[in-house]
């Protein structure tokens, strides 16, 4: 097998040997400097530490480089700088922006009714989820909640909300800043692929009723440590049951659903309350590209925030910074655009198959490998393993594992990345590049097995 170790996607330098490259291209001055000299101040200090997301080696995160579309859409974003969070600042930015979410709950099977608004990343938009989640239990308790807050609540400390424990850590971020504290997050048991168990949550929620004030059900579509999807459908069942808001974190996964192979395992999205999606993960936008998406166009109004000169209430023309906190925010919609109308729903979802093909036909060739442990079977793009030599003390896999990840780390020439499960230390491959292969993956496997055969001598 051809192995192409050679060159790096990065430099590999440490923290302390990067800041000493980048201090003189940050030495702000009274003088400005050629955009010839500031050229080659960047060629020379700092795209050396930048990684190379387009490079196949590249098999750790959910980063890509844009696509000829999206750049091409970002290049007139960038040149015109348009604000779209008001109708005044840009009539055609926010127009394309309405109208690209309308084509985009239709193109994910969203009802007539929905609505969905750009965020800056996925963690915004959880948070924003929450928030209105949040909101639409003080409408049940009889209150507004822009205007009460927690304080509206008769026991603030029964608020909770439920989630897997391989849910998104944003989650936690989104309690800690509403100011309810983590303790007001329960975490769910999960099955053997680290998707929710819906027996067990049907009890759990059974048991809270009595005691806690349920506000929100989080569940996950491609969580980011295994790419697991939950069961969506019996989960949105139970909130209906409940009356519970339902939050579908689709930030990763929620592209995949248009493969018509893996739609069946987004049953049921269409009754989420609310989904976030990133598009600058696999779609190839530059980031920043996320969205909330929510059922019923009216579950916005809960974040407006009207002024005297901006957003006024009764404008007739549609204002998109009334569905979401930032008053600025950048013209994402068009490399979105252009990069769907480039390459077409067809190849689009070519590029979002591959990766899934090249992760199902190396997770079979290595079902039978001695010295490789597979931690999940995986349901999109993102598999874990443990490197296991035979012969090698079980009480130091852990140590082996990020020993590899540190090696490669350091290296620079390929680039994994290491997470937890059920409390081992496990490498974490993440492919959404198309021109990943299954032999490129391989390529990395083996170079895995020979850093741990170094490691073990």
């Amino acid at each position: 097998m051809k192995r192409s170790f050679n060159n790096p996607i990065y430099s590999g330098a440490s923290p302390e040997e990067i800041a000493s490259d980048l201090e003189p291209l940050i030495n702000f001055q009274n003088q400005g400097i050629s955009l010839e000299k500031l050229q080659q101040m960047i060629e020379e200090r700092l795209l050396p530490h930048l990684i190379h997301y387009d490079r196949p080696e590249f098999q750790s995160l959910f980063n890509f480089f844009p696509e000829e579309g999206a750049k091409f859409g970002a290049s007139i974003a960038l040149q015109y700088n348009q604000g779209v969070t008001n109708w005044q600042v840009s009539p055609g930015a926010v127009m394309s922006e309405e109208l690209c979410c309308k084509a985009l709950c239709q193109l994910f099977g969203l009802s007539s009714n929905s609505d969905a608004t750009f965020m800056y990343c996925g963690t915004y938009s959880n948070q924003s989820a929450l928030y209105l989640a949040l909101h639409w239990a003080a409408e049940q308790h009889g209150f507004d909640f822009a205007k009460k807050g927690v304080q509206g609540f008769e026991d603030p400390s029964r608020l909770v909300a439920v989630t897997s424990r391989e849910a998104h850590f944003s989650l936690k971020h989104a309690l800690r800043i509403m100011g309810l504290g983590e303790q007001s997050l329960v975490t769910l048991p999960v099955d053997i692929d680290f998707r929710i168990d819906v027996k067990h949550m049907q009890e759990i929620l059974a048991k809270l009723q009595d005691r806690k004030d349920i506000f929100c059900v989080i569940a996950t579509a491609g969580s980011t440590s295994t790419g697991s999807i939950d069961p969506i459908l019996p989960i949105a069942k139970l909130c209906g049951k409940f009356r519970i808001w339902l939050h579908i974190d689709g930030a990763y996964g929620l592209a995949y659903s248009l493969v018509p192979e893996r739609k069946e395992l987004f049953s049921g999205i269409e009754l989420a309350d609310s989904i976030t999606w990133d598009p600058h993960k696999q779609f190839g936008v530059p980031i920043p590209n996320s969205l909330l998406f929510v059922r019923r166009k009216k579950d916005f109004d809960r974040m407006a925030m009207y002024g005297d000169y901006w957003n006024r209430k009764g404008d007739p023309e549609p204002n998109p910074g009334l569905k979401s906190p930032p008053s600025t925010r950048p013209f994402s919609a068009l490399p979105l655009i252009t990069s769907i109308r480039y390459l077409g729903l067809e190849k689009i979802i070519q590029r979002l198959r591959a990766p899934l093909i090249a992760v199902e036909t190396v997770y079979n060739k290595l079902l039978n490998s001695p010295d490789i442990e597979l931690c999940h079977k995986p349901d999109l793009g993102i598999f874990c393993i443990r490197v296991s030599p035979e012969g090698f003390p079980k009480k130091q896999l852990d140590q082996l594992q990020q020993y590899v990840y540190d090696r490669m780390k350091t290296e620079g020439k390929r680039s994994i990345s290491l997470t937890k499960i059920q409390n081992k230390t496990v490498l974490r491959l993440v492919i959404i590049n198309e021109h990943i292969t299954p032999d490129t993956i391989m390529e990395t496997i083996e170079y895995i097995r020979a850093l741990a055969k170094e490691y073990h001598k």
